[in-house]
């Protein structure tokens, strides 16, 4: 590949998706795969807080589509949105079981973290299904790829394939337990940052591969104490050990596509 590209986090705008991709050269004018020899990386969280999450994965599909049928590769990882998104559809609101009284659902927490009628009503049932069929990890020469910054992964396996194979058959169950407990794991962050950050994010790379984490799911401008609309570029930290590309797309931060570079 003559390239590696990686973006996270669209969070339901495609426009700011479409232009971000072709200022980066990756799609033409119209929107289409530029049939480059490189590959672009969805981290996940097409869904949610913003207006279009439907019309986001539209043009992943698409482009995954133009790519298969021409030069290049377009891969995508499930966020904690994907999970979220699906969750509602699949369960709503339907109490989860668990101790103490407080009330939970999915519906409950979709509502609570931007999710959109509109999402819900257009997702079709072939949508799910690819949906279902994507991984959560992905290797990239040296670069693990993941949508949260955290070590959570680990508790569905000790190598990316068996993580990806643990959470796709608990995907086609019926069990809600375990499709909360997805959520759950996949809305913990920060797992990288403090002192104690660049350890834990060694260890990660140690087990699972890779020599540098990129990871969306939280806000970079948020690490940096700054509007995200002042943001210009994704954040290198833990010693170089973890590189987060979250932009704040849907909080006024740009879409950052970002060129991931050998280490």
């Amino acid at each position: 590949m003559a390239g590696t590209y990686a973006v996270s986090d669209v969070h339901g705008h495609p426009e700011k998706l479409t232009a971000a991709l072709h200022e980066a050269g990756l799609i033409d004018a119209g929107g289409n795969w530029s049939d480059q020899d490189v590959r672009l990386w969805f981290l996940g969280d097409f869904f949610d807080r913003g207006p279009d999450g439907v019309g986001v994965l539209a043009l992943v599909r698409r482009l995954v589509a133009q790519a298969e049928a021409g030069r290049g590769e377009v891969k995508v990882l499930l966020g904690n949105h994907e999970i979220l998104a699906l969750g509602m559809r699949k369960f709503g609101d339907t109490f989860v079981p668990h101790e103490g009284i407080t009330s939970r659902s999915f519906e409950r927490s979709w509502a609570l973290n931007g999710g959109q009628d509109r999402d819900q009503e257009l997702l079709t049932d072939d949508d799910v299904a690819w949906l279902l069929d994507q991984p959560m990890l992905g290797l990239d020469a040296d670069h693990l790829l993941m949508h949260s910054d955290t070590e959570e992964y680990l508790a569905w396996g000790d190598t990316i394939d068996e993580i990806n194979a643990t959470v796709h058959a608990e995907l086609h169950t019926d069990d809600i337990v375990v499709w909360w407990e997805i959520w759950r794991r996949m809305t913990s962050r920060y797992a990288f940052r403090g002192e104690v950050g660049p350890v834990i994010a060694a260890e990660l790379l140690e087990r699972l591969g890779g020599r540098r984490i990129v990871h969306g799911h939280s806000i970079v401008a948020d690490q940096l104490g700054i509007d995200p609309a002042y943001l210009t570029g994704p954040l290198l930290y833990a010693d170089g050990l973890a590189l987060g590309i979250d932009g704040g797309t849907f909080d006024g931060g740009p879409c950052l596509v970002v060129k991931l570079l050998p280490i």
